[in-house]
């Protein structure tokens, strides 16, 4: 007696309203798991948990990007959280001509997405490159993440997104105030910065981070968490190396 063929299932079924927004769901348990491997790290995990808005700002290759990008990935690829998507928003250039460059949006900010993709790469259990790369193909189609440039932010709202605002002692104090106002409904935004690595040259500039700062310093929602040498966490060279430079102020 011939086989009886199997009813195709329907389309959706089994999937989440939030999975189903998506082109190709990702199972969030492809995650590694990741915990602090120093104090300050351990409370931005901890801070993170408690769903605030974060500022983690301090020395250079002490994980705070890293930290906050693998959370809000853990938090977008949960099916009961609110987030579906990541938005990692910068200055692409110190001079901020941006504009001037050839290419649109994307072609603009793609040499800038290079050390992301990396950090990502290291998130996740995958047995193969070429799985890697169609996972963060599928990542990047389905707005999973996307990056921005504070050049094209005007009149923008960003909804139920985590907003990751990398280097932002590179923007002056109009571009964080014009991020701050983009925040919409089940959204929140993180800052990562070390403010002795500024690109900014003026003076005033640089007061405006510092006027940023007491800002948000007085606002209840938001953590503030100031990583150390103590908390380096790259090749000892590189540690060296960044002593180094701090002790000469340079």
């Amino acid at each position: 007696m011939p086989r009886k063929k199997k009813a195709d299932q329907p389309i959706g079924v089994g999937l989440t309203v939030k999975q189903m927004k998506r082109k190709k769901p990702i199972n969030g348990d492809m995650l590694r798991d990741i915990s602090a491997l120093t104090p300050n790290q351990q409370k931005l995990f901890d801070a993170y948990a408690e769903d605030n808005n974060l500022v983690a700002y301090g020395a250079a290759g002490t994980g705070k990007t890293f930290i906050t990008l693998y959370n809000a990935l853990k938090d977008v690829l949960d099916q009961e959280t609110p987030y579906e998507k990541i938005y990692i928003v910068r200055s692409l250039v110190a001079t901020r001509e941006i504009g001037f460059l050839p290419g649109d949006h994307e072609d603009k900010s793609t040499l800038y997405q290079i050390p992301y993709k990396h950090m990502v790469k290291y998130m996740f259990e995958m047995p193969t490159e070429a799985d890697f790369e169609m996972l963060y193909g599928n990542l990047k189609a389905q707005d999973t993440i996307d990056f921005w440039s504070t050049s094209f932010i005007r009149g923008t709202t960003f909804d139920k997104t985590i907003v990751i605002v990398d280097e932002f002692q590179n923007l002056n104090y109009h571009e964080l105030d014009s991020i701050m106002t983009r925040v919409g409904e089940q959204s929140k935004i993180m800052f990562c910065g070390d403010a002795t690595q500024s690109d900014l040259v003026k003076q005033n500039e640089k007061n405006g981070i510092i006027d940023f700062m007491r800002i948000l310093r007085l606002m209840p929602s938001v953590d503030v968490i100031e990583f150390g040498v103590e908390d380096i966490v790259r090749s000892g060279l590189v540690k060296e190396y960044i002593l180094a430079k701090m002790e000469l102020n340079l």
